[in-house]
């Protein structure tokens, strides 16, 4: 296969990216669409679902990525593969989450990810960032209670400013009581994990669990 080459920052509050997402026909999507779905938000070229998908083929997982080669990559791929448990979609996840989620079979997601997002360092670029208050209030409005959502970057105030989004919405409670995670609490690292790993830096990790009561 090509190596697709694409640019590394996306801009998504430009023009090109403001149209929302359909909302899917998902029986089409996936065959089995009882089994719990696993969203990865910013999935890149894919590779980590690809695993994910191979180990545990009791889940779906969908992969949002607003940069659209990455996507029809990723998906040729997911074919030559034949995981039917597995989809990615070309989108913009800050305008489209609500419209995919809401189409869902209620409690069919329950593991949500988002790992090493663009940092955007520049104060006035912090809209561009993709864990917003309103897309953490769109994930607590449908995750199943009892779902997690699974954060982490190589970038320390990045994952502060994630972890803080979640610990604001009173539908959510954080896991543990250390400041950071040790441990990837899923069975595959992505490539930017163990590259940051190799080099002997650190990961910065949290895990939310949707209470099972309302706030």
């Amino acid at each position: 296969m090509a190596v697709v080459r694409v640019r590394q920052h996306v801009n998504p509050l430009a023009k090109k990216y403001q149209t929302p997402a359909n909302s899917l026909e998902w029986e089409k999507v996936y065959p089995q669409l009882n089994q719990p779905l696993h969203l990865d938000i910013g999935c890149a070229k894919g590779r980590f679902l690809v695993k994910m998908a191979q180990i545990e083929t009791n889940w779906n997982f969908l992969g949002l990525e607003i940069r659209e080669p990455l996507v029809v990559e990723a998906n040729q791929l997911r074919g030559e593969l034949g995981l039917t448990n597995l989809h990615y979609l070309f989108c913009n996840v800050n305008n489209s989450l609500k419209s995919l989620l809401s189409s869902l079979p209620t409690g069919t997601l329950q593991r949500v990810s988002i790992q090493f997002p663009d940092p955007w360092f520049k104060t006035r670029h912090a809209k561009r960032r993709v864990v917003q208050p309103q897309l953490v209030t769109e994930l607590a409005d449908y995750l199943a209670p009892g779902g997690i959502v699974f954060l982490q970057s190589d970038i320390e105030f990045v994952a502060t400013e994630m972890r803080s989004r979640f610990a604001e919405n009173p539908a959510f409670e954080r896991v543990g009581t250390a400041e950071w995670l040790t441990e990837n609490p899923l069975p595959v690292p992505t490539e930017r994990e163990i590259g940051t790993q190799n080099k002997g830096e650190p990961v910065y990790r949290a895990v939310f669990v949707k209470k099972t009561t309302a706030p």
